[in-house]
């Protein structure tokens, strides 16, 4: 577009920069001059809706500094193409070329077949297209996962009766970094979990006299449900996008490649100690959650409702049946093994791109979360079929 501009006649050098101005002279002719640029675009939309072209029957063009497309394509669709075509005629070749190739420009997009409005079966039909697609990518994504989980259990035991090759030291810095790591972040998220679940039984139950029961009610869900799940939640959006972003910033710069043309198995240097790490971490942080949630219900009871902390415990002793805490912390392997399973298994998807390494990211921590809380469902579905 510049370089259009400055080949309509403009001379910077020697003429200054103007807003545009379009003045009606005698004999029905209208005058522009000043800059028509798209840099004053209002302005001249502005200028032209004051005039009538109807009424005009010659434009003067001589005094414009500076004419280009866009400028050019409102005062054709102001005074129409043919009269504006007659106009050009008058112009100089510069201009006169800028102003024929426009309407040429127009004439293509105008005479350009309209796309016809489909109707609802067609509608519907790209709705069922789109919802097989997705369809398709997810049981072509579960297979994947399926196939790698095998080659992972063929590596696991390949490995386990051969204790020289086990990475103790790679699977030590991962339960550092997965579970002890984690510790904090945990503990506050469950406690504040606890404090609200806690206000919110409390809430309910005071209306029917039952405020005590607040401690079945907090205790009873972290034992079986929140302790676990949200540890799992916790580490599927922190562990899974870190195994995710490690492994594919390896396969970007082939280090994957090169531990395969050396003879080392990727599956057993990188990712068993992943997996066999959050096996270990999981099921702990599982156990520290649960306490801080149960602690967290237990100040507010102490706070709030007047049940001081001997009395917690005691319902706690009384009430609660251990068997829950077995029932929650049996979900946590299985969390472990599906988050660390997704968040390597993305990682050896990336295709070579920080793009890529983006977007892999991402889907594990989808993927992960997704999967726990499906999990979590068919788990208490399946327990609760089964009476635990």
């Amino acid at each position: 577009m510049d370089d259009l501009s400055n080949t309509s006649g403009s001379s910077p050098g020697s003429v200054p920069s103007s807003a545009p101005l379009a003045r009606i002279e005698t004999n029905q002719q209208l005058t522009l001059s000043g800059t028509w640029t798209l840099a004053y675009f209002h302005a001249i939309k502005k200028q032209l809706s004051t005039h009538d072209a109807r009424h005009i029957e010659h434009l003067s063009l001589e005094p414009v500094t500076q004419l280009d497309t866009a400028a050019a394509q409102l005062l054709i669709e102001w005074f129409g193409s043919e009269r504006m075509q007659q106009q050009a005629n008058h112009l100089p070749d510069q201009r006169r070329q800028l102003i024929l190739s426009v309407i040429e420009a127009l004439k293509v997009v105008a005479e350009a077949p309209e796309t016809p409005a489909r109707t609802w079966c067609q509608r519907l039909g790209d709705s069922l297209a789109r919802l097989g697609q997705q369809v398709t990518a997810l049981f072509t994504q579960q297979l994947y996962l399926l196939g790698f989980l095998g080659v992972m259990l063929a590596a696991f035991g390949r490995t386990f009766w051969r204790p020289g090759r086990w990475r103790l030291t790679a699977t030590v810095a991962h339960i550092h970094q997965t579970g002890l790591n984690a510790v904090p972040i945990v503990v506050l998220l469950t406690f504040m979990v606890g404090a609200v679940v806690a206000f919110l039984g409390a809430t309910v139950l005071t209306t029917f006299g039952a405020t005590i029961y607040t401690v079945n009610l907090v205790v009873f869900s972290f034992l079986r449900e929140f302790g676990v799940l949200l540890a799992a939640i916790m580490l599927a959006g922190r562990t899974a996008s870190a195994f995710t972003a490690q492994l594919g910033a390896m396969k970007s710069n082939e280090e994957i490649d090169a531990l395969r043309t050396q003879g080392l198995d990727p599956i057993e240097l990188l990712v068993l100690p992943r997996v066999i790490a959050l096996w270990i971490s999981l099921p702990l942080l599982a156990f520290v959650g649960t306490l801080s949630g149960m602690l967290g219900g237990a100040v507010v009871g102490a706070v709030s409702l007047d049940i001081p902390f001997t009395q917690f415990w005691q319902i706690v002793q009384r009430d609660i049946s251990i068997r829950h805490l077995w029932v929650g912390l049996s979900k946590a392997p299985l969390f472990a093994l599906v988050i660390a399973i997704i968040g390597c298994a993305e990682g050896f998807k990336v295709s070579g791109s920080a793009q890529s390494v983006g977007e892999r990211t991402t889907s594990s921590v989808v993927q992960s979360i997704f999967m726990v809380i499906l999990l979590d469902a068919l788990a208490a579905l399946y327990f609760m079929q089964m009476g635990w």
